[in-house]
């Protein structure tokens, strides 16, 4: 098992700062996805902020992306900071999300409105 769920995508996926480690272990997406599907909101955002620290740069798959922010939406569905950067990361991938993108970003408004 790796140490962290950071490690994990390093090693499927690589790391565009660094090499890729050797581990040993079997390294097959599924793990990794249910491993990410279990993951509390800081491990996945350590691994996001590590991986993908400008949000556009990084070798973790799009889809991985945004798996990873709706996780992490629905564990703190009331910060709007990460509201914002789950967004940001949608309208950097194309437009097929650009409405759910503008929605987060009213639910962030909405938010800090009653806040």
């Amino acid at each position: 098992m790796h140490s962290s769920l950071t490690a994990h995508a390093r090693c499927l996926y690589g790391d565009e700062y660094g090499p890729t480690p050797v581990c040993g272990l079997e390294h097959r997406e599924h793990y990794f996805v249910e491993e990410l599907t279990f993951a509390d909101a800081d491990a996945i955002l350590a691994m996001l902020r590590a991986l993908a620290p400008n949000i556009v740069d990084g070798y973790l798959p799009v889809w991985v992306r945004n798996l990873a922010y709706r996780l992490v939406l629905l564990q703190r569905p009331d910060e709007p900071a990460l509201l914002r950067e789950a967004a940001q990361n949608l309208w950097l991938h194309g437009p097929d999300w650009d409405d759910v993108a503008a929605g987060l970003v009213e639910r962030a408004d909405a938010l800090e409105a009653s806040g």
